[in-house]
């Protein structure tokens, strides 16, 4: 894939997704509007499936949707109402810490740069990418396993982990793009182009992909 096929292959993208339904933390923060309610589902989601994800979001936003209700709450409050997330005792312990820190140096609010982001234990780059362009709309690249695959699959980058991909996205993806190829690919890359054995035979963007990597598809 050339990089001036970007253009093409977005505009694909954009047709392809509106068929599936939206990642979980998407869907929360066009439904909030929230920078607070998106960390918090950011942290629920992580290696965690959104039909898992959505669920336990809402029942957590439904005892606490702000720092200082969520900090009223205890550890196992937090833990029976995210459950069946992934590693569901830390990410509580990690969510009661964050509120803590929001209170006390933030004033309960979120802060909108990257860099103070990251400083929030359990806080990643996928993370922080995530609340800068889902809750506050700033420029940014979230890059998750999806990401990362897919453009390497394409051949439009060459990098061996999400950081790396992340930076080179930084240089060479116009800018109209970064707040929505975390929603396309991670929406194209649970439906269509999967993990193993995607599917190719059907895909719109097959002529622009290099399938790097791909051993077998349908």
């Amino acid at each position: 894939m050339k990089e001036s096929d970007i253009h093409v292959v977005m505009a694909g993208l954009a047709e392809a997704v509106k068929q599936w339904p939206s990642p979980a933390v998407t869907i929360v923060s066009q439904r909030e509007g929230n920078p607070f309610k998106v960390l918090v589902s950011c942290i629920l989601s992580l290696r965690t499936q959104d039909r898992t994800t959505g669920p336990a979001s809402e029942r957590l936003f439904a005892l606490a949707d702000t720092p200082a209700a969520m900090v009223r709450l205890s550890k196992d409050d937090i833990e029976k109402a995210i459950y069946p997330v992934g590693f569901y005792h830390t990410k509580a312990e990690q969510i009661l810490e964050i509120c803590r820190v929001l209170l006390e140096r933030y004033d309960g609010g979120v802060p909108d740069e990257l860099d103070e982001l990251l400083a929030f234990k359990g806080v990643g780059r996928k993370t922080a990418n995530l609340v800068i362009t889902l809750g506050f709309g700033k420029p940014g690249i979230c890059v998750d396993t999806h990401v990362h695959r897919i453009c390497n699959r394409w051949g439009y980058i060459r990098t061996k982990t999400p950081e790396q991909t992340e930076f080179s996205l930084r240089r060479i993806l116009p800018h109209r793009y970064w707040l929505v190829i975390n929603d396309y690919l991670v929406t194209f890359g649970q439906n269509h182009c999967t993990p193993v054995s995607p599917r190719c035979s059907t895909c719109v963007l097959a002529q622009w992909c290099d399938c790097v990597g791909v051993a077998k598809h349908r």
